[in-house]
């Protein structure tokens, strides 16, 4: 077991250094001029453009300005956003929280929902409430997310006056910029709790609700079809036949063996689509004006802010190659036979 985690923990040094090499060599399809707009935080700064370059060797070889980035980068310099007027570091700092928690709502309800409904449409293979939910699944996963988002504000903030866009009302907008209210993690219904608020948690909350539909809706979809296939999968094999004919009842079969072995597969689809959801949802966060890393990124494509869209580029990758060492890590727990192969 120790030598498999060391195997995979080496092996993100590799990747990260690809992942790295990648971003960087899409900077080099501009031009010195326009990638020294990394450095420049001053509109005054650009009458000495050309002694920037110099600087920064911008017109040195790739492998030199290769390690002059990443020395850049290794010190938290990532750049001068224009956008928001701030480095990048700073601005995906304070776009994070946002993201974090509509994640955090939103991806334990997808994989609870999809591992159910898949699990149930599996066992009752062919039967009405396998098709039920399998068109529900198609349904769910076919809407764009910007219409449903936009239905969803129209119907239940525009009709009914609930569910508003945004993170929080002026109200604990202003209560949270007086300091009175102690932000500790920038997730504000954690901070509510933390601060033994529960106005700001149900007005927090109030605000989730409709992102959170929206993601939960459309994703769902997703590992509830991983989780059908791989449930009819286990139950045709072998062992759940002998399990049935040693006389265990169908639920133990169901609930023991054939879930157990099901999840495996569902395990890589909710990393990676965790990681998707911490990386920033650019068009949900966008609609509902939840100012997280997606919208920061979306705000910054629009205004040709290019160290903030490699900025953002970089923190995406980065998030899915810690994904992908941590569903490795689950595999070997889970499955013995991956870290013993």
């Amino acid at each position: 077991m120790r030598a498999y985690l060391i195997r995979r923990l080496l092996l993100v040094i590799p990747t990260i250094i690809g992942v790295t090499l990648l971003i960087f060599g899409v900077t080099q399809l501009f031009d010195p001029y326009e990638r020294a707009s990394l450095y420049i935080r001053d509109p005054r700064q650009a009458a000495d453009i050309n002694e920037i370059i110099r600087k920064y060797g911008l017109d040195q070889p790739f492998y030199i300005q290769y390690f002059n980035w990443m020395s850049q980068v290794l010190r938290g310099n990532l750049g001068w956003s224009q956008s928001m007027h701030m480095s990048v570091l700073e601005a995906l700092v304070t776009h994070l929280p946002a993201t974090a928690e509509l994640a955090l709502y939103s991806a334990p309800l997808i994989i609870i929902f999809g591992i159910f409904l898949g699990k149930l449409s599996a066992v009752n293979k062919d039967k009405a409430i396998d098709h039920a939910t399998r068109v529900v699944a198609i349904i769910g996963w076919s809407l764009p997310s910007f219409w449903l988002g936009i239905v969803l504000l129209a119907v239940f903030y525009g009709g009914l006056g609930i569910f508003p866009p945004g993170r929080l009302s002026p109200w604990a907008e202003a209560m949270i910029a007086s300091g009175e209210f102690k932000v500790y993690t920038g997730l504000y219904t954690i901070d509510a709790i933390l601060n033994l608020n529960p106005a700001v948690f149900l007005d927090a909350l109030m605000h989730l609700v409709l992102p959170v539909t929206t993601i939960v809706t459309i994703n769902v979809a997703l590992i509830m079809r991983i989780m059908r296939s791989s449930m009819l999968e286990q139950l045709g094999k072998t062992y759940i036949i002998a399990a049935r004919a040693r006389g265990l009842t169908s639920k133990e079969v169901i609930d023991k063996h054939a879930t157990k072995n099901a999840l495996i597969s569902v395990i890589t689809i909710s990393g990676i689509l965790t990681a998707g959801l911490l990386s920033g949802m650019v068009i949900t966060e966008t609609v509902f004006e939840f100012k997280g890393v997606g919208y920061f990124a979306a705000n910054a494509a629009t205004q040709l802010d290019i160290p903030a869209v490699l900025g953002f580029a970089l923190f995406a990758g980065l998030v899915f190659v810690i994904a992908n060492l941590i569903v490795d890590i689950l595999y070997a727990y889970i499955d013995p036979r991956i870290r013993l192969g």
